[in-house]
């Protein structure tokens, strides 16, 4: 039996997804940055919202 995609659950605040319009808004929000950079940061270190925090703070 496929999942319920109604059944959501909690967030994974963890990640970064970029096929996720909603979770793009949030990070780039967060983050203060466009999508681009945003998008150039998990290129470059994962989508660990740790590591492209450290990334994009210079860390």
């Amino acid at each position: 039996m496929p999942d319920n995609p109604n059944d959501r659950g909690s967030q994974d605040r963890s990640r970064i997804s970029m096929e996720q319009d909603h979770e793009v808004r949030y990070w780039t929000e967060k983050f203060g940055v466009d999508r681009q950079r945003l998008q150039d940061a998990v290129n470059a270190v994962g989508n660990s919202a740790e590591a492209v925090e450290n990334y994009l703070a210079g860390r």
